[in-house]
């Protein structure tokens, strides 16, 4: 992880649990690390990392226009690992929503059967990314070479490989400058990229980003409501005791209401979205 923070596992509320789950292991390959009655959790067995937490509703209910996600992001080693998934998805006949060059990656993105976006990618060598002087790293949106990355794979996908990760989550929020104030002041991350006042960037070191924000389906967004489907809270990894401290008095400086249970802190940042942040184990 980064000598700053990390993301953990997403949390997902769905309609259909038994549907969701089988589509995480087949279309992405991610492997069942838990199953209980009214949720399961997905991720590399290999590592005993999850990346997916899927929650049962009480009652199916319909999506509706909110704060929430945009997509969640899994991050790959190697252009060959993302080579292998494309080519499954393609022979496979999954829908995919585009392939973008953004200059610091290459990215395929879907959606699930619930409407979840999700973004699967690599990252190119830190050595050739748009660094600016003063620590904004800028990206593009071009058209991936896909015939390149299937070009690189060296075997046919067989699951999620080892060391991949929750790279970053892109949040559909209220107010963008709202946003900016929250994860400076209060995660202590900083704005990487600002897309010309339409979305924003945010990561703690020299990441391009790990928070991505947008104000695309509209401004003023009403927070998610309880019992929708869609994004349930998202897991932000600390690095040590004294990071935890530190993040639990900026919450108490900023007035941030919060809870704390079995070491983890959980709050909303000021779109209404859940977020979960535990202390790095290993």
């Amino acid at each position: 992880m980064t000598a700053f923070w990390d993301l953990g596992k997403v949390a997902l509320k769905v309609n259909d649990l038994k549907k969701m789950t089988q589509f995480y292991q087949e279309a992405i390959g991610l492997d069942l690390l838990e199953q209980k009655e009214n949720a399961a959790v997905l991720g590399v067995a290999a590592d005993n990392t999850p990346l997916v937490e899927l929650i049962q509703l009480d009652a199916p209910s319909d999506r509706k226009l909110t704060t929430g996600l945009f997509h969640l992001a899994i991050l790959l080693p190697t252009r060959a690992d993302l080579g292998s998934i494309l080519y499954h998805l393609l022979t496979k006949k999954y829908a995919i929503d585009g392939a973008s060059d953004h200059g610091y990656s290459e990215a395929i993105y879907l959606t699930d059967p619930e409407g979840n976006g999700i973004e699967i990618y690599r990252d190119k060598e830190r050595s050739i990314w748009d660094v600016r002087p003063d620590g904004k790293i800028e990206g593009v949106t071009e058209a991936m070479d896909a015939d390149g990355v299937i070009g690189a794979m060296v075997k046919i996908y067989d699951g999620i490989p080892s060391g991949s990760i929750m790279g970053h989550v892109h949040l559909t929020v209220h107010d963008l400058v709202e946003t900016q104030q929250f994860y400076e002041n209060v995660l202590g991350i900083s704005l990487k990229s600002d897309f010309f006042g339409q979305a924003k960037f945010f990561a703690a070191g020299n990441y391009h980003h790990h928070i991505g924000s947008n104000m695309w389906a509209g401004k003023k967004l009403p927070a998610a409501e309880e019992n929708q489907p869609g994004l349930a809270y998202f897991t932000w990894v600390v690095a040590d005791h004294a990071a935890y401290e530190a993040l639990k008095g900026r919450l108490n400086n900023e007035g941030i209401s919060f809870e704390e249970s079995a070491n983890e802190l959980i709050f909303k940042d000021n779109s209404g979205i859940e977020i979960h942040a535990a202390i790095h184990q290993g």
